[in-house]
């Protein structure tokens, strides 16, 4: 089988959040499990030179954007046995980041565009499926729909639409149908890609792919309620008999405290002395008390509303009379940027803040956190939590979207799961989850059990691979 996996960013050429994790890991999966998948993103000007200058140029063209004929280069690299496509013109892609400008309409149906053509430069490589990730990709099931069905060489291809996060969706004026995607007024309508006065490049994915999927079961089914359907919930149910819920993995390649080289020490479930070591490193590092029988607590987010971050507001003061160290890491909103310095500020022995990105400090918080907070309002997936159990952190976390499906209560009269969590979105039960989740660290034989449940819990990507193949030969028949 034949796959050309769209996407927007790949680790590690380009990555601004989980889908370029995405990118990587789940094509790197699906080849080792005997299927020739291709990944082909934006050649953005942020790809560093280390790798531009290792890309093979494969062909020329033009891409036809309203009236105009714009230049595509097709170049072409193989990272990790993983083939690379990347287009390449710099009016689009030569920015200081890769999204946030006015013309990103315009940039991503260029690009929806350019997939769609230089599937006739890539030799004998015609995908049996095109798997389109998150509203940057949406064009690409309507292109093939409605410009491509009666091409020979496309007319077996199958499309699958992948919905990373439905919150953003590629809002844009409906008048990009015709001046830039030459498509008539019929798709701006209810049962096209119409979205309220404008247009929804997601909701085109949604409506024109032959199958949607969502990173994670329970996902799947919150997006079809108005509380988590983003105005999105009626299309979703009317599609529900092409609704697909599998769950992202992390790559134990990257993340691994056996062999993570950006952490001061390293260990693995059956060695996990050594983790106490981290955290007694980072204590200095940070200048907090150093002291192993504090439980540290990481928080490594962006801070925005939809991560839950209103709830460890409203209950800091109480978090910090409580007898633990907080580390967080991350950046976004203003707003939680400067509560967060506030309090780091009246309490620099409990809370450090580090309003950055960081990955080596991020990896540091992992393995020296003795617990991770991540009570998310909406979280599709989640990869903090399936980073923090395979490090030894245990998560506490909101029943929502992925949390749900990853992260299993600890009973202690079994010794089953491997973490803590609480139901509703209320601060009382976040204090809650946490003050049980103190109790259960006081007992050492019982906590040690839940890190060692935590650790050998099974999110490997391969595991993600065998359902998506599932999905793409159930697709194909």
């Amino acid at each position: 089988m034949k796959v050309l996996f769209v996407a927007s960013e790949a680790y590690p050429f380009i990555k601004t959040g989980g889908l370029g994790d995405v990118a990587y890991a789940l094509p790197k999966a699906l080849r080792k499990l005997g299927i020739d998948v291709r990944v082909i993103i934006p050649k953005y000007s942020l790809i560093p030179l280390s790798f531009k200058n290792c890309m093979e140029n494969i062909a020329s063209f033009n891409v036809e954007v309203g009236w105009r004929n714009q230049y595509c280069g097709l170049q072409y690299i193989t990272y990790d046995d993983v083939p690379y496509y990347f287009v390449d013109n710099e009016y689009y892609f030569k920015r200081p980041e890769i999204y946030g400008f006015y013309d990103d309409g315009e940039r991503f149906s260029y690009f929806s565009k350019a997939v769609m053509e230089a599937i006739k430069h890539m030799g004998d490589f015609t995908p049996d499926i095109i798997h389109c990730n998150d509203w940057h990709c949406g064009i690409v099931p309507v292109l093939l729909k409605e410009n491509y069905s009666d091409d020979y060489g496309y007319s077996k291809i199958k499309s699958l639409f992948t919905i990373h996060n439905l919150k953003y969706q590629g809002i844009f004026s409906k008048d990009i149908l015709g001046e830039l995607l030459n498509l008539d007024q019929k798709y701006f309508n209810d049962d096209a890609m119409k979205f309220y006065e404008d247009i929804s490049f997601m909701k085109g994915g949604i409506v024109f792919s032959d199958a949607v999927s969502t990173v994670s079961d329970t996902y799947a089914r919150e997006i079809l309620t108005p509380f988590y359907g983003e105005d999105l919930d009626e299309l979703l149910t009317s599609k529900a008999e092409k609704l697909h819920g599998i769950e992202n993995g992390i790559d134990y390649e990257i993340y691994n405290p056996k062999m993570d080289e950006k952490i001061f020490y390293n260990y693995d479930a059956f060695h996990r002395q050594q983790k106490m070591k981290n955290k007694l490193k980072l204590q200095e590092k940070l200048c907090f008390i150093i002291n192993k029988d504090i439980p540290m607590m990481g928080i490594v987010t962006r801070l925005v509303k939809q991560k839950g971050l209103d709830l460890i507001v409203d209950k800091l003061e109480e978090l910090l009379g409580l007898d633990i160290q907080i580390v967080l890491l991350g950046y976004g909103s203003g707003y939680y940027e400067e509560i967060f310095e506030h309090y780091a500020s009246l309490y620099p022995s409990r809370i450090s803040t580090n309003i950055v990105y960081d990955e080596e400090l991020a990896q540091q918080i992992y393995a020296a956190s003795d617990m991770f907070l991540m009570p998310s309002l909406i979280e599709p997936c989640g990869i903090g939590q399936l980073i923090a159990l395979k490090y030894g952190s245990i998560p506490i976390i909101r029943e929502t979207g992925g949390l749900k499906d990853t992260i299993i209560p600890y009973d202690k009269n079994t010794g089953t799961g491997n973490g803590v969590s609480f139901i509703n979105y209320n601060s009382e039960e976040l204090l809650d989850a946490v003050n049980r989740a103190l109790n259960l660290y006081k007992d050492k034989t019982t906590w040690d059990k839940l890190v060692q449940n935590a650790m050998l819990s099974n999110n490997s990507w391969e595991n993600s691979a065998k359902n998506y193949i599932r999905l793409y030969n159930k697709i194909t028949k």
